[in-house]
């Protein structure tokens, strides 16, 4: 399947990033390279972007479309929380600019096999990393229905999850639940007609809880930019796009954190004033997609760009 991925926030990336011919540039979540290639146009011929992804068909789909810039990128199959040994072990001390693209791609939604969507009837999978041995067969059909309902409740942020949790142990009593769209149907059927009218597909929320579950993707967000500022040059920026309001939470938190700022009440005034500021805050409210390209590109009307530059 042609990995079609279109960059989001991407004039606005690049202003932010302000990259220039010789930078070093860190792209984490790679993708199908569209956010990549706008940078290595601006940093060729002497600059190098180090493409992190621990989904190969991405890493693959972006080597055919960045085959032009062969001596510019570094393709990495890994996960972003690991930046600080991928960096150690290519002997690159510091950066020029990092970013981060959260989330699922098109490509992943679109492409059937891989059971991210509710929109097509394949097996539930929603592996980022096919090499992994947990899918979300394994949550939906292995899980309690406490923990299940956790999952669902914490992750989809789903008023449902208690009985859509419930729906599923008893579903799979009689089966195996082995398909997106046996999911579905089960989905619809726990949630009450008259909140099924509004709101979208019923299943969204659940479907992202138990692709955020088998991807460790929340948990992973932290560490991953306290490790990068590490990294980063003074004077240069680091941009965080999210798509959903637990992601952006992590990210806002974690910057306010780096930027000497306390995100809790809790703290008292004299020990947040003496934590250490690694970053300053360029957005103080997240940068949205405008009406147009949203209307060219549909998924990207939840995106929210932050971004933060080393002191």
């Amino acid at each position: 399947m042609h990995y079609e991925h279109i960059p989001v926030l991407l004039a606005e990336v690049i202003e932010y990033l302000d990259c220039k011919d010789g930078d070093i540039i860190v792209d984490c979540t790679l993708g199908g390279g569209g956010h990549a290639e706008a940078i290595l146009n601006k940093i060729t011929p002497a600059g190098i972007v180090i493409g992190i992804d621990k989904d190969e068909a991405a890493i693959n789909a972006a080597k055919i479309k960045l085959a032009s810039f062969s001596q510019q990128i570094i393709f990495v199959k890994d996960d972003f929380v690991n930046i600080d040994k991928i960096l150690t072990d290519l002997k690159i001390e510091e950066v020029d600019g990092i970013l981060f693209d959260l989330g699922v791609s098109s490509f992943q939604l679109d492409e059937a096999v891989r059971g991210f969507g509710y929109k097509h009837d394949s097996e539930l999978d929603m592996r980022m990393d096919q090499s992994s041995d947990f899918s979300a067969s394994d949550v939906v059909n292995t899980y309690s229905e406490d923990k299940l309902t956790q999952v669902i409740k914490d992750y989809g942020e789903e008023k449902w999850a208690s009985r859509i949790a419930k729906f599923i142990v008893e579903a799979r009593k009689k089966s195996e639940i082995k398909t997106t769209s046996q999911l579905v149907d089960i989905i619809k059927a726990a949630i009450p007609a008259s909140a099924r009218r509004k709101g979208g597909n019923p299943a969204r929320r659940t479907f992202q809880a138990l692709r955020i579950e088998v991807n460790n993707e929340l948990n992973i967000i932290e560490k991953a930019i306290i490790k990068a500022v590490d990294f980063l040059k003074a004077g240069r920026q680091l941009a965080i796009i999210t798509y959903h309001s637990l992601e952006d939470r992590i990210a806002k938190n974690t910057l306010k954190k780096l930027s000497g700022k306390e995100t809790g009440s809790a703290a008292p005034r004299i020990y947040r004033h003496e934590m250490e500021s690694k970053i300053k805050l360029l957005t103080r409210k997240p940068i949205r997609p405008s009406p147009q390209e949203i209307i060219a590109n549909p998924r990207s009307r939840s995106a929210k760009l932050r971004v933060a530059k080393r002191i």
